[in-house]
């Protein structure tokens, strides 16, 4: 009787990693967050990033992309974005974890429902709990109709208003956007060279400007395209010119952009999860998004792993006190 070994190893070599994105590719659950392309993008920001995969003989069974972030005193958080990948991880968790350990990991984040490996909740809000998801099969009337009222009513206003949408490159006139956004909602923005390479580094990501009659754009978005799904990533507009509703334009314009270039689907990328309260950080978006339609994704709620429990908490004591 034949048996394979089963092998984990971080893949380096063109072709491993030709093989994890075509198993990327065929899984129905995987994501951007965990592609190839993701991992390029990272490392350009100058990320360490891995990829770690649970080989039986030459097939992957499953695969983790983790990105390491350094700080001070050579410590280091580990991060699994929408992962890991896989039907059973525990095993490939287990090699990450004594890795992690290793390397003076403070805290290793994951997502998903780990049985086999103690864990407990994350207090971050970086990746969605919750998103809502637009069938991009339906015609364009039918995803129309599928809207609140006030979603389609906010299209009209801008149409009204004649705002222009328009594809731009402009990262400079977005970046300004952006700013003016994060100073007013109170959210940490990314530096302007990030939105630059995600424009230039995730394959399929397009930035849609929207121009009222003057030459300075009101508002912006930055989508990408991932297999046959349109995901709204970041977004950002000149709220002096809130009365223009040009932001539902935009996101209009996104999504029909998307269906065009033949995805059946549309992410509008996080929302506060069901009875989360006032006080998430997401619940101001979630207002807007809703008027979108779509259907409410729930993902399991992201976990952690603290392998270095005095560090992280003398680290969570600093940040009260600099609060």
């Amino acid at each position: 009787m034949h048996t394979t070994t089963m092998t984990i190893d971080v893949l380096t070599s063109r072709e491993d990693l030709e093989q994890y994105d075509a198993w990327i590719q065929s899984l129905p659950d995987a994501n951007l967050w965990q592609s190839l392309q993701r991992k390029k993008y990272l490392e350009v920001r100058g990320k360490d990033v891995r990829i770690y995969a649970q080989k039986d003989g030459e097939h992957i069974r499953a695969s983790a992309l983790v990105m390491i972030d350094k700080t001070k005193n050579n410590f280091s958080t580990w991060d699994i974005p929408r992962g890991p990948l896989g039907d059973d991880c525990t095993d490939l968790l287990k090699k990450i974890i004594n890795d992690a350990k290793q390397e003076k990991c403070i805290a290793l984040f994951l997502h998903g429902d780990q049985k086999n490996i103690p864990s407990q909740k994350s207090p971050r809000h970086i990746h969605c709990e919750a998103t809502r998801i637009i069938d991009l099969t339906k015609t364009e009337d039918e995803i129309l109709k599928q809207m609140k009222p006030k979603g389609r009513y906010n299209i009209k206003v801008a149409n009204k208003h004649d705002i222009i949408v328009k594809e731009s490159h402009d990262i400079d006139a977005f970046y300004e956007l952006v700013t003016e956004t994060g100073s007013r909602d109170g959210f940490t923005h990314l530096p302007k060279k990030h939105y630059q390479l995600f424009l230039d580094y995730i394959p399929g990501s397009f930035l849609l400007l929207a121009y009222d009659k003057e030459t300075k754009p009101i508002a912006g978005v930055l989508s990408v395209i991932w297999k046959k799904n349109g995901i709204y990533y970041y977004g950002a507009s000149n709220h002096a010119e809130r009365a223009k509703m040009a932001p539902y334009l935009l996101q209009w314009e996104s999504i029909i952009r998307c269906k065009a270039l033949g995805c059946t689907s549309y992410d509008l990328l996080g929302i506060a999860p069901e009875g989360a309260g006032p006080s998430h950080p997401w619940t101001g978006i979630t207002s807007f998004k809703e008027k979108f339609g779509g259907e409410i994704l729930n993902y399991p709620a992201e976990q952690m792993i603290i392998l270095k429990p005095v560090v992280y908490w003398l680290l969570q004591m600093k940040r009260k006190i600099i609060r």
